[in-house]
């Protein structure tokens, strides 16, 4: 069995961490460069940057965060927020970025997609879905395969704007594509520590054939369990248990191997 990743989330919103629930009432946290050696050197498989506002105040990603938070790393680095093209996504990565995460753009223009896995590779390329539970039914995603009746709809611009996309439809859709990984985060559960979403991870689990990481809930060691085991997440990624010391990443591994779920411990 393949090892599980943990991944220590970073939202920033004007060059700092912020955390909130279900995507309001943001607090401060930290600087993003801090929080992510102090998470790395805990045992943070990868890092993920998100700079939550920067599509809805219609900017780039600050790439000065970036480069800072980049030289303190020695784990995998994925950005992600106002990548809106080929040359965003060069300008990320060149900044210090191993992957990078679009989530709007996608939607607008999926053919962004393809482009930047052409130029440098699905394994570079992280499709990021806000989904939340549907009050109303899905309009059709183009071109895709699976049904759109899963009852989660896809939401864009920092969780502000639904798009009517289903959520799982949407990730087989961004696989043919070209995404090499989706994040997946539940905005009903975001910032709740009440749990993972497994039944909205799991069913994108089973339409797709690529990685699959589960945001959006997490609480205790319990709930990562759960989300490896019943909702088949091939990574889970947390933000506020970590960065406020409610959970320390190295001991969040230590309990999960004994409870038989595969972790990678550093060399």
């Amino acid at each position: 069995m393949l090892t599980k990743r943990i991944i220590a989330c970073l939202d920033c919103d004007a060059g700092r961490v912020v955390k909130g629930t279900r995507f309001l009432d943001l607090r401060d946290a930290g600087d993003p460069a801090e929080l992510a050696r102090a998470h790395a050197e805990s045992g943070a498989d990868e890092v993920v940057l998100l700079d939550i506002a920067a599509t809805h105040q219609g900017r780039g990603t600050l790439l000065d965060s970036v480069r800072r938070t980049a030289r303190q790393l020695f784990v995998p680095f994925t950005v992600g927020g106002g990548i809106r093209s080929l040359e965003d996504a060069a300008r990320t990565f060149d900044a210090g970025a191993d992957k990078i995460a679009i989530n709007s753009a996608a939607v607008r223009h999926p053919e962004l997609i393809g482009h930047i896995a052409e130029r440098f590779g699905s394994q570079a390329v992280v499709l990021a879905i806000d989904a939340k539970l549907s009050r109303t039914g899905h309009r059709p995603v183009p071109h895709s395969p699976v049904p759109h009746n899963s009852g989660y709809d896809v939401y864009v611009t920092g969780g502000r704007v639904a798009t009517g996309f289903d959520a799982v439809a949407w990730a087989r859709q961004a696989e043919e594509l070209g995404a090499g990984e989706i994040l997946l985060t539940s905005m009903d559960r975001d910032g709740t520590r009440s749990g993972f979403d497994c039944a909205l991870t799991s069913a994108v689990e089973r339409a797709v054939s690529i990685p699959v990481i589960a945001s959006g809930g997490a609480g205790s060691v319990g709930h990562f369990v759960e989300v490896f085991r019943d909702g088949h997440a091939d990574a889970a990624l947390a933000a506020s248990i970590f960065h406020f010391g409610v959970q320390h990443i190295g001991e969040l591994k230590s309990e999960l191997q004994r409870a038989n779920v595969p972790v990678r411990f550093p060399c």
